[in-house]
C-alpha cells in the first residue's frame, strides 16, 4: 500500500492502517512489511514509533518518474513482528 502524499487529510486514514497493523498477530499475521524512501525521515520515525525495525537498505530498488526527469531510488526496508 501506499499513500503518498502525507497530508493532514491523510493522519486519520494512515492511523487507522497501524492500528490495524498492532492488531494484525491477533489476525494470525506474523510480519509486516514496509519500504520508505531514506529522506522520508517523517514516515521513518513513525513506523519505529509503531514497532517496525530497519532490517536493511535495499539499493535503487525504487523508481520515479518526474516531469523532464526519472530515477531509480533507494529504499529503507522496514518489519514489525507479532510477538
Amino acid at each position: 500500500m501506499q499513500i503518498s502524499p502525507m497530508s493532514p487529510e491523510h493522519a486519520d486514514e494512515v492511523l487507522g492502517i497501524f492500528r490495524a497493523g498492532i492488531e494484525s498477530g491477533q489476525a494470525g499475521i506474523w510480519t509486516l512489511q514496509a519500504g520508505i524512501f531514506p529522506e522520508n525521515t517523517a514516515s521513518l520515525r513513525l513506523h519505529e514509533t509503531m514497532g517496525f525495525r530497519r532490517v536493511g537498505v535495499r539499493e535503487r530498488l525504487g523508481f520515479h518518474e518526474f516531469p523532464g526527469r526519472a530515477r531509480w531510488r533507494d529504499v529503507v526496508l522496514l518489519e514489525r513482528r507479532s510477538s
